[in-house]
This record gives structure tokens, C-alpha cells and sequence, in this order.
């Protein structure tokens, strides 16, 4: 048939006919970001320094492992093998069980009596694979099917996944699709003993799936072993390294790992040298230049004057800091949610009147604090919008870099239909609000939906933002003009975070992010 065509033609290797089925029983996903447990410690992988530049574009792609190799060759302990030693920030493991196909009711029929063949390449929904790892190389967030091998069905459920500067990429037929091939930057082939994968076949099929010798002998044989003959072990000769004896193979591993550090030199520099020149981009960047028009500063009564006073006084107690602060934020809010759109509206008072009105326009709003100070305004956003969703973005900066590294994140399902209200205290060079404004942008947040909100901005962190997302609305009570050179704005507010929450603040603080330094 000529769809059959296509997949021989799409496929490499040549695919010949089907083959006996394996049966799968447990589905695994290693997609863990961001802790990573191995026998000699716990890697955080979390702290990832920014990826992209000035401009708010990508500055590099992520740098793709291909891993390919048979069944129990030890393709997941050769990549959690790679990942301890290069060391490097962030890494996302994706395992390719988690892209079968789903299955027609007469194939889920022939999965149920053991006749539908998961080792044959056409089981693997690779458009959606290619898809996922071309958003994932850029940066952005994708969604990974779940799949259950005990119903051969994708479950409702998708796990979300954020990108990375690594991404290792495992499977039997990892490098069965051309265009597949074209996204990974190094391909690793695992090159295990027949008698070794029987064994540790055997071990976890008795062991886990409490079946017999006997049964696991003969599914080996019938239908493991052709399809590795057939469709896995041909591709060897596409890798770039193979590695004898997988994980047994420390030389083989640190030659490896070796090579990928020099891959990842360019891309990825010495972070200190990289801080230095993204910071110093920043702060020369822009000066001289009129107030973007995306700024919106809340106007200066006497009101909101005399609460800067109060908050501004290094004598003001914590109670009385809080206090106006939280009078601040409301207005901040107030003032914010009245630029969102509105449409007109007719609706009948109780006299039977009509009354020519407006309503929110939008879909849904969206709260995302940058923690922890932005995590302040989190109860003057829900007092005045009921029913509102938040989200967490932690973001501290390192004390050897001085940069600002993204830790954590905790976004609401489908944010990107929302106007978000991303919010922070302090705003100096505007190196975290970039930062959180490029990860919303990477969870598909439509740039013009964005409104971000401080309390204090310093003119350089206004104009950094503006620069880079011009189509960001940025919303503040006041903009001071300077940043001395430990970027803390001038004449400024202090460390907002330490102020709030009676902390002390470390020597190297940056009125940026208001966190405590990794």
C-alpha cells in the first residue's frame, strides 16, 4: 500500500515484514527532571543559568544524546551514567516507551492475544517524537504522553516537561527515523552480549513480572531476538560511538563524556565569563532612552507618595513596612487589572433597567509570583480577583555568577490561553523578570498577554525588559534612575524579601530577585 511505502521510505532501516509481538506489561517513565538519584548521590539538575540572551532570544540549543541499543542492553544506566559525570545544569531524560502509538480497537485486540508487534519501528508515533524534541531543543515545554503497556493506551493524563541544556534521548529505536537523526547531536549505540540482556531479561521479568523461565526464554527467542537482528542492531553502523559492554564500560563512558564536554564548550561557556558578559549587556544597553510605552506607572498622589516615604525609611518598622507594602501591592493590582481588554456588555438592574456595562474580555487570569518576594503579592492579586490560579517561579542567584538561575517552577494546565499577571517586588537590572518572562514564553504564553508587575523598578531593568519583549505590558508604583554597581536600584527600597520577612540579607544581595543566593 502506498502508506506502507511512506513508512519504508521514512524508516531507516529498511523495514521488512512484521515480526512477532513482545508483550510489554509495565510502562516507565524516566523523565524526572529536576533531581536525579544514583547509586553515589543526588544530582540536582535544577539551577539553569539563562539560555538566552539581551534580546530575549535563544542563545543556544539544547545538545541532543541519542542512545540507542536492544532490549536490557543498559541504555538508562549508561545515561545516568553520562549525566553524573558531565555535571552540567539542567538535563532531561526521555524515554521513547512513552511514544507508542495508540492503538485501533482491532490492534489493541491483537496487543491482548500477543499478536500486535511493539518491536517493529511503525509502533512508534515518531511525528509526534521529532515534534516533541524540536520544542524541547528550543528551549520550550512540551507534554509527554503517558503509556500504559497493561491496557496498550496512552493514559488522559501527560506529564509536562521543561527544556533543558542536555537532553538525552533513549530508546530500541532511536535512530530508526531519518529526521530523527537530523535533532541528535551525538548518537551513542550500546552494544551489550546477547547472553548478558537474557540474563537481565530474566532476572526482571521473574523478579517483577512474576513470570516463568521457561515463558521469558521463549519470548526472547521468538520475538525479542529477530527484532533486534532486523531493525536494531543495523542501525550500529549509524552511531557516532559504540559502547561495548554498556555501563561495564567505564573507559568507553569517560571518553564519551569527554567529548561531549568539548561539544557543549562553545554553547556552553564558563558560566562566570558568560554572567559577566549577559549582565554587562544589560547594563549598557538602553541608556539615555525615553520610557517605553509598555511602562504604565501608577500615578503619584500624595497617597502613594507618602507610602514610598514610609517603606523607603530605613527606620520604618517591619509591621508598619508590611503594612503599607500591602496597601501598595493592592493598588498596583487595582491598577493593573484595569489595562486588561473589555468588551461591552448590557445586563438588567433589579428596577428592570438596562445597564451598558464592560466585562473581562479574556478567558482567564493567571498569577505567577517569582519567589519569594513576588509570593507578597500574591494575596492583594486574590482579594481583588476571585477564583484566581497561581503559579510559582523560583529564581535565586548564584553567589559565584551573580547571575539568575531558574530552580523551580510550578505553572497551572494550559496557562498559555491566560492574561498572566507575573509578579515581583524588585526590579533592578531586570535579569529574574526576563528570566520569568522567557520561561512563560516557553510554556506558549502569548507575549502581549503578559503584564508584569513591581512595587520599585529601576530604569535599566524597565528598559532591559521592554527591549527584549516589547510587547510585555510593565506595571510599577515608581521607577528609580540608578543601579550602583551591585545592580541594588538607587535610592531604592533595600532588600524587600529580607525587610518582609524579618531575613537577614546576605553581603551580595541583588534587588532583582530578593532570594537567598545558592
Amino acid at each position: 500500500s502506498s502508506s506502507s511505502a511512506e513508512s519504508l521510505d521514512r524508516l531507516y532501516p529498511t523495514v521488512g515484514s512484521t515480526k512477532p509481538p513482545r508483550k510489554r506489561t509495565t510502562s516507565q517513565c524516566k523523565s524526572e527532571p529536576p533531581l536525579l538519584r544514583t547509586s553515589k548521590r543526588t544530582i540536582y539538575t535544577a539551577g539553569r543559568p539563562p539560555w538566552y540572551n539581551e534580546h530575549g532570544t535563544q542563545s543556544k540549543e539544547a545538545f541532543v544524546i541519542g542512545l540507542g541499543g536492544g532490549s536490557a542492553s543498559g541504555k538508562t544506566t549508561v545515561a545516568t551514567m553520562i549525566i553524573e559525570a558531565l555535571d552540567v545544569p539542567w538535563v532531561v531524560l526521555l524515554s521513547m516507551d512513552s511514544f507508542y502509538k495508540v492503538l485501533t480497537k482491532q490492534q489493541q485486540e491483537q496487543a491482548a492475544s500477543n499478536d500486535f508487534n511493539f518491536d517493529h519501528p511503525d509502533a512508534f508515533d515518531f511525528d509526534l517524537i521529532i515534534a516533541t524534541l524540536k520544542k524541547l531543543k528550543q528551549g520550550k515545554s512540551v507534554k509527554i504522553p503517558i503509556y500504559d503497556f497493561t491496557t496498550h493506551s496512552r493514559k488522559k493524563e501527560w506529564k509536562t516537561l521543561y527544556g533543558a541544556n542536555v537532553i538525552i534521548f533513549e530508546g530500541i529505536m532511536a535512530f530508526a527515523d531519518k529526521e530523527l537523526l537530523k535533532l541528535l547531536d551525538l548518537k551513542i549505540f550500546v552494544d551489550t552480549d546477547s547472553d548478558i540482556r537474557l540474563v537481565r531479561r530474566l532476572r526482571r521479568d521473574i523478579s517483577e513480572r512474576g513470570r516463568d523461565i521457561e515463558g521469558v526464554i521463549k519470548q526472547y527467542n521468538k520475538f525479542v531476538k529477530p527484532a533486534f537482528d532486523q531493525y536494531i542492531q543495523p542501525t550500529m553502523r549509524l552511531a557516532d560511538i559504540v559502547v561495548p559492554r554498556g555501563s561495564g564500560n567505564t573507559v568507553a563512558i569517560d571518553l564519551i563524556v569527554q567529548h561531549v564536554h568539548s561539544q557543549l564548550e562553545e554553547p556552553f561557556p564558563d558560566l562566570l565569563t558568560m554572567s559577566l558578559v549577559f549582565r554587562a549587556a544589560l547594563a549598557s544597553a538602553h541608556q539615555c532612552h525615553p520610557l517605553p510605552q509598555t511602562l504604565s506607572v501608577l500615578k503619584s498622589t500624595p497617597q502613594v507618595r507618602g507610602m514610598h516615604t514610609i517603606i523607603r525609611n530605613k527606620e520604618t518598622s517591619r509591621d508598619e513596612f508590611i503594612f503599607y507594602s500591602k496597601r501598595l501591592m493592592r493598588l498596583l493590582i487595582e491598577h493593573a487589572l484595569s489595562l486588561l481588554p473589555f468588551q461591552s456588555c448590557t445586563v438588567q438592574t433589579p428596577q428592570g433597567h438596562d445597564y451598558e456595562g464592560r466585562t473581562y474580555s479574556g478567558k482567564q487570569i493567571t498569577g505567577v509570583s517569582i519567589l519569594r518576594a513576588g509570593e507578597t503579592m500574591e494575596p492583594a492579586l486574590r482579594a481583588v480577583c476571585k477564583d484566581v490560579r497561581i503559579g510559582t517561579i523560583l529564581i535565586q542567584t548564584n553567589c559565584n555568577t551573580g547571575e539568575p538561575e531558574l530552580h523551580y517552577l510550578r505553572l497551572p494546565k494550559d496557562i498559555s490561553e491566560d492574561h498572566v499577571i507575573l509578579m515581583d517586588c524588585t526590579v533592578s537590572t531586570g535579569a529574574a523578570a526576563m528570566m520569568a518572562v522567557r520561561v512563560l514564553l516557553d510554556h506558549d504564553v502569548p507575549e502581549d498577554k503578559i503584564f508584569l508587575l513591581s512595587l520599585l523598578m529601576a530604569e535599566m531593568g524597565v528598559h532591559s525588559v521592554a527591549y527584549a519583549f516589547p510587547r510585555v505590558k510593565i506595571i510599577t508604583t515608581a521607577v528609580d534612575k540608578k543601579v550602583n554597581d551591585l545592580f541594588r536600584i538607587i535610592p531604592g527600597i533595600g532588600n524587600f524579601g529580607d525587610r518582609y520577612f524579618g531575613t537577614d540579607a546576605p553581603p551580595d544581595w541583588s534587588d532583582d530577585e530578593d532570594a537567598l543566593s545558592t
